[in-house]
Parts: C-alpha cells; sequence; structure tokens
C-alpha cells in the first residue's frame, strides 16, 4: 500500500467517525429539547467544532480526490500539454497557499491559542484543539497538491 493510499484511509475513516459524532450530536440535542425543553448546552458547541474539522478535512479529502471546485473554462480550448502545465502550475499555487496561509497562519492561531489560555465556553475545551485541524488541514492539502502535482507531470 502506497503513502497516498494509507492516508486517504486515515481521512476518509476520520471523516467518518466525524460525521458520525455530528449525527449522535445532533440527534442528542433534538432529543433532549423534545423531552427535557432544554437541550444539553454542550451538543451545540460541539456540533460547530465538528463541522468546523470535518469543513477543513473534507477540503482537503476533497483535494486529494481533485473534486475541488474548479473553473474549467479557461483549460477548455487548450492542448493536453498546456492543461497539464497549467495543473501544475494550480497545484503549486495551491501549496503556497496551504502552507502559508493554512500551514503557518494555522499554527499561530494554536500556538496563541495555548499561549493565551483560551477555553470554550460549554465544553471548556482548550481551542487549541479546535483550531488543530486548520494546520493539519494545510499539511493535507499541501500533500495532496505535491502529490497531484507528480502524477500530471508523469503524464
Amino acid at each position: 500500500m502506497t503513502l497516498r493510499n494509507t492516508v486517504d484511509k486515515i481521512v476518509r475513516w476520520l471523516l467518518v467517525a466525524l460525521m458520525a459524532a455530528i449525527v449522535v450530536d445532533v440527534t442528542i440535542q433534538v432529543v433532549s429539547r423534545y423531552l427535557f425543553q432544554s437541550p444539553f448546552s454542550f451538543t451545540d458547541e460541539l456540533a460547530g467544532f465538528l463541522l468546523i474539522w470535518v469543513g477543513l478535512l473534507g477540503s482537503a479529502y476533497a483535494t486529494g480526490e481533485k473534486q475541488h471546485l474548479a473553473i474549467d473554462l479557461i483549460s477548455g480550448g487548450m492542448s493536453p500539454e498546456r492543461k497539464r502545465q497549467l495543473d501544475i502550475l494550480i497545484n503549486v499555487i495551491v501549496v503556497i497557499f496551504a502552507l502559508g496561509v493554512l500551514g503557518v497562519g494555522g499554527f499561530w492561531l494554536v500556538y496563541t491559542s495555548f499561549l493565551f489560555g483560551q477555553i470554550s465556553a460549554a465544553l471548556e475545551l482548550p481551542l487549541g484543539f479546535v483550531y488543530l485541524v486548520v494546520p493539519v488541514s494545510g499539511l493535507l492539502i499541501a500533500y495532496y497538491a505535491i502529490d497531484n502535482t507528480r502524477t500530471a507531470s508523469e503524464r
């Protein structure tokens, strides 16, 4: 099994687990609202945190599957060689963004939130753990874009 297959499998199962957790969390929230006329205080906050993780890890996985948002209007009339060159250029730009904004910026966000001791209101969870998905997804997006560039250049 290649590194790419292993990373795909881990991210896919993590996304499945996070989605299952969201379903359970929201179900608990709805049931508690109707049974007790008041939802548990932690369920809303947990659903938001899980949604952040699903959104960012899902975008990384979508990048790996080449299912991310793309505008193919520009490449429509290009030759296969020009399309390959454009694909490589786009992946280079994605790597720069993922490492610069999500990787470095996300690391700084995690560091400062731990440094200042930010705690979530209902779960009393250090927000650094919630924000940890930002640099992780940035590294994953960069990895996938580099791997996609490698496969594009081999065509």
